[in-house]
């Protein structure tokens, strides 16, 4: 299991790598100032880190009881990324319609549109971050099939 270390170390550069893309690609696909992208992805970014490592702590302790490992399979890496989307969305979405000044609606265009950007990057992110960080139990799982 990855220590506290290591998972504030994931947060973090998850967190600040999505920025640096997000903040210029929602400004532009949405027709917003930078600025006002930029709070709202600098407020969920808080917000989202400290639900990635709340959502990654309860995750990896439920595979470590139902399947002896933390190491995830590529049907439980959509599930994983898919699941920590919605429970973002559902904290977000108020935050961004009345920050942004829009409807509800338009929030909802957004967030799923952030979310559908951060499903993907974070299948990416995360299966990067295990080849760059491996855990050492992942080698011993490996070595006994």
């Amino acid at each position: 299991m990855r220590t506290t270390s290591d998972r504030i170390r994931h947060a973090i550069s998850f967190e600040a790598i999505a920025l640096f893309m997000l903040v210029p690609l929602g400004a532009w696909l949405f027709h917003m100032p930078v600025h006002d992208i930029g709070v709202v992805g600098l407020v969920s970014a808080t917000i989202a880190t400290g639900w990635n490592y709340l959502y990654n702590l309860i995750f990896d302790r439920a595979m470590q009881r139902r399947r002896g490992t933390t190491q995830k399979t590529l049907a439980l890496r959509i599930v994983h990324a898919l699941l920590f989307e919605a429970g973002l969305l559902t904290v977000l979405l108020p935050f961004i319609a009345w920050y942004l000044g829009v409807s509800l609606w338009t929030a909802l265009v957004m967030d799923v549109s952030f979310s559908l950007f951060y499903v993907v990057y974070t299948f990416g992110f995360n299966w990067a971050y295990d080849r760059l960080f491996p855990l050492p139990e992942w080698q011993v799982t490996k070595a006994a099939h």
